[in-house]
């Protein structure tokens, strides 16, 4: 590590068991976080699995080998421990390590830490009482794996980043006593802020059979079980039933597509459901921009960033009450959070009812999404390093 006035240039390594080969919320903060680090005149290095059982490096970024964990789709597991591109951190010598994931890549952070004195920095991104039953049928045996695991991984860590205050209050529940610092993961605004035209919108919504009359309720993101998206269905069946001009567009694609797909036509509300499938993650502010109002039912999250996102893009939120929400949800500001069924609904027939509220209500969102920039995170994350270092 070299310093020059208040400017310090740091080796950081990075190690996340998701890169490449899964688009998700981890993998979005990781490339934004190496991406603001970078430009600060960071050595940043990444160490990560290969998407077969050949290891390789591309740059800046080591790929080991790996092979599928089957249990949890796009996760993967190393073949062995041992590995040249490993040694080969080692000797570069990191002053940082900033682990992403507790399981497979933590032990190879351990590892290089041991080896180089070399403080892990943790970001605590899942919340996997909401995914044990993924692995266990049992969930409470599930949840007290989760403290225990979640515990021994952490107390071996210098500092942990919270996402949101929802995962610090978490991790003290779990009896964490390590430092914990919540720094929100922060996304391009540059991005979200690029404004399709009203002929555009037109255009992208009869694409999916929208009409211009019509209101569409949007939501965006991976569609797994813990998602929750089986709640807005059932409560958006209610809806049409008494606003016909309502329209659901999902978009995304994961396991509980199918389910979703089969439960719509149960309802008989097939018509009025749209499913897009996966969509190029460069375009998703175009997909937000078709919507009139984002909805989510989950109560997973840690991040919350398509919470961000939508209200960067200018759509007042209609979410299930979450902690994920605090900062992000300012209710009759920005939206409105909901505990059950007719909650929502009322909300939502307020919301589609008032054209100028929910307009006023976008630009306030707007507004509140400007403090998760990528940069201030990657500044807050940088201070956390430092922070790290002096100890």
């Amino acid at each position: 590590m070299t310093g020059g006035g208040r400017t310090v240039i740091m080796k950081i390594l990075i190690t996340t068991d998701l890169f490449t080969t899964a688009t998700n919320g981890v993998v979005t903060s990781v490339r934004n976080l190496w991406d603001e680090l970078k430009k600060k005149g960071h050595d940043v290095r990444i160490l990560t699995f290969s998407e077969k059982r050949t290891s390789y490096r591309d740059g800046a970024v080591y790929y080991i080998k790996s092979v599928p964990f089957a249990i949890y789709p796009d996760v993967r597991m190393p073949v062995s421990y041992r590995n040249e591109y490993v040694d080969e951190l080692i000797k570069w010598k990191p002053d940082v390590i900033h682990s992403q994931c507790e399981f497979f890549s933590f032990y190879f952070a351990r590892r290089i830490s041991k080896k180089t004195g070399a403080p892990i920095v943790h970001t605590y991104h899942t919340l996997y009482e909401q995914y044990v039953t993924y692995v266990l049928p049992i969930r409470s045996l599930g949840e007290y794996l989760v403290r225990v695991i979640s515990r021994n991984r952490l107390k071996q860590t210098s500092r942990v980043i919270a996402p949101t205050r929802k995962v610090e209050n978490t991790l003290r529940g779990y009896g964490i006593r390590s430092t914990i610092c919540v720094v929100p993961s922060g996304i391009s605004l540059q991005q979200h802020q690029q404004r399709i035209t009203a002929e555009q919108r037109i255009e992208g919504r009869r694409a999916w059979g929208i009409g211009d009359d019509q209101k569409v309720m949007i939501n965006l993101g991976r569609l797994g079980t813990e998602k929750n998206l089986e709640e807005l269905v059932k409560m958006f069946a209610v809806a049409v039933s008494r606003d016909n001009s309502l329209r659901f567009l999902i978009v995304g694609d994961g396991p509980a597509r199918g389910p979703l797909e089969k439960l719509s036509a149960e309802l008989n509300i097939q018509q009025y459901v749209i499913f897009t499938g996966m969509v190029d993650p460069t375009k998703v502010q175009e997909y937000y921009q078709l919507g009139d109002i984002f909805v989510s039912a989950s109560t997973s999250e840690t991040q919350g960033l398509t919470y961000v996102e939508a209200s960067a893009n200018g759509l007042p939120l209609l979410c299930r009450q979450d902690d994920c929400l605090l900062d992000v949800l300012c209710p009759g500001e920005n939206g409105y959070s909901y505990t059950n069924e007719e909650e929502f609904l009322d909300r939502l027939k307020e919301m589609t009812a008032d054209v100028t509220w929910c307009q006023q209500a976008g630009e306030r969102s707007e507004e509140i999404a400007v403090s998760f920039s990528k940069e201030a995170f990657g500044n807050a994350v940088e201070a956390v390093y430092l922070s790290a270092l002096q100890d």
